[in-house]
């Protein structure tokens, strides 16, 4: 057995080939994972039900209504009811502006699985949005292949 001494170009060539295996490797793993679902949360591959299509349904629920008048305001915190036959996996959009300024920006899945349930509910208050009227729009949504399509975009207003 003969033993071979590794030089300084011995090492380059093997880092060079190895880093070409794994870019290759990388660009076949990425191939081979698309369409298929992410797990992540993000609402990646594909989700839709075989043969349907459709819109859907979207409505604003107060979860929490601070003054007790039954409309959202500053302060307060909504959810959606959602509805759709397009995604199993349903994504709800939220953002707000006082005037020309992003004062509210989130988004939350409307799915059984979705692992952060919490964010379904949406303070209507940020570290931007401190006091004040906003007009609020939700955008349900879905993610499916990794492309968002919009299926329903309501508007409301909030309350001072």
């Amino acid at each position: 057995m003969r033993i071979r001494r590794i030089t300084s170009h011995s090492l380059q060539a093997i880092a060079e080939a190895a880093l070409i295996a794994m870019l290759v490797v990388g660009l076949m793993a990425g191939t081979a994972f698309a369409g298929k679902g992410g797990g992540s949360g993000t609402g990646g591959g594909s989700h839709t039900k075989p043969g349907t299509g459709g819109t859907g349904t979207l409505a604003v629920v107060i979860a929490s209504d601070t003054n007790g008048d039954g409309a959202a305001n500053w302060g307060d915190s909504v959810t959606y009811t959602v509805s759709t036959t397009a995604t199993l996996y349903p994504y709800v959009a939220t953002s707000c502006y006082q005037g020309s300024t992003q004062v509210l920006g989130g988004s939350a899945g409307f799915f059984a699985s979705y692992p952060w349930p919490s964010a379904q509910v949406v303070p209507l208050k940020s570290q931007l949005w401190t006091s004040g009227a906003a007009d609020c729009t939700a955008t349900l949504y879905s993610n499916d292949g990794g492309n968002r399509t919009n299926l329903k975009t309501i508007s409301f207003h909030a309350n001072p």
